[in-house]
Protein backbone atom coordinates (compact mmCIF):
# COMPACT_ATOMS: atom_id res chain seq x y z
CA UNK A 1 0.00 0.00 0.00
CA UNK A 2 1.32 3.60 -1.26
CA UNK A 3 2.65 4.53 2.50
CA UNK A 4 0.85 8.58 1.90
CA UNK A 5 -2.77 6.99 2.06
CA UNK A 6 -1.82 3.97 4.55
CA UNK A 7 -3.39 4.30 8.18
CA UNK A 8 -1.25 5.59 10.91
CA UNK A 9 0.78 2.34 12.46
CA UNK A 10 2.07 4.44 15.40
CA UNK A 11 0.80 6.74 17.62
CA UNK A 12 2.40 8.73 20.52
CA UNK A 13 0.95 11.23 22.78
CA UNK A 14 1.37 14.80 21.90
CA UNK A 15 2.69 17.90 24.94
CA UNK A 16 2.04 21.20 23.14
CA UNK A 17 5.55 22.97 22.34
CA UNK A 18 5.96 26.04 20.13
CA UNK A 19 8.81 24.62 19.02
CA UNK A 20 9.22 20.84 19.26
CA UNK A 21 8.93 18.82 16.40
CA UNK A 22 5.72 15.98 16.15
CA UNK A 23 5.31 15.05 12.64
CA UNK A 24 2.73 13.71 12.43
CA UNK A 25 0.43 13.09 9.45
CA UNK A 26 -2.67 13.00 11.49
CA UNK A 27 -3.71 13.93 15.34
CA UNK A 28 -6.32 12.60 17.57
CA UNK A 29 -8.02 15.32 19.68
CA UNK A 30 -9.24 13.96 22.86
CA UNK A 31 -10.83 17.03 24.70
CA UNK A 32 -12.50 19.63 22.54
CA UNK A 33 -10.72 23.30 21.97
CA UNK A 34 -8.14 24.95 20.05
CA UNK A 35 -5.68 23.43 17.91
CA UNK A 36 -2.76 25.17 16.97
CA UNK A 37 -0.47 23.61 14.46
CA UNK A 38 2.17 24.74 12.35
CA UNK A 39 2.54 22.19 8.81
CA UNK A 40 6.07 22.96 8.57
CA UNK A 41 8.33 23.98 10.75
CA UNK A 42 9.18 27.31 8.37
CA UNK A 43 5.87 28.10 9.03
CA UNK A 44 3.74 30.22 11.75
CA UNK A 45 0.83 27.68 13.16
CA UNK A 46 -3.08 27.95 12.17
CA UNK A 47 -5.39 27.74 14.96
CA UNK A 48 -8.31 25.05 14.36
CA UNK A 49 -11.19 26.31 16.65
CA UNK A 50 -13.79 24.51 18.50
CA UNK A 51 -12.20 21.17 17.50
CA UNK A 52 -14.92 18.53 18.96
CA UNK A 53 -13.92 16.00 21.24
CA UNK A 54 -12.82 12.94 19.15
CA UNK A 55 -11.96 14.34 15.98
CA UNK A 56 -9.43 13.10 13.73
CA UNK A 57 -7.62 16.05 11.93
CA UNK A 58 -6.23 14.45 8.73
CA UNK A 59 -2.98 17.66 8.49
CA UNK A 60 0.52 17.36 8.56
CA UNK A 61 1.32 18.34 12.18
CA UNK A 62 5.14 19.53 12.28
CA UNK A 63 4.44 21.54 15.42
CA UNK A 64 1.74 21.43 17.80
CA UNK A 65 2.27 24.46 19.20
CA UNK A 66 1.27 25.79 22.92
CA UNK A 67 0.62 29.13 21.98
CA UNK A 68 -3.41 28.81 20.70
CA UNK A 69 -3.69 25.28 21.45
CA UNK A 70 -6.85 24.75 24.69
CA UNK A 71 -7.14 21.13 23.64
CA UNK A 72 -5.81 18.41 25.36
CA UNK A 73 -5.29 15.08 24.88
CA UNK A 74 -3.53 15.05 21.85
CA UNK A 75 -2.05 11.87 20.54
CA UNK A 76 -0.44 11.92 17.06
CA UNK A 77 -0.89 9.27 14.22
CA UNK A 78 2.70 8.67 12.21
Amino acid sequence: MDPSIAPASRAAVVTPNDTAIVGARALYIGTAGDVAIAPRRDMDPVIFRNVPAGTILPVHAAIVALTGTTASNIVALF
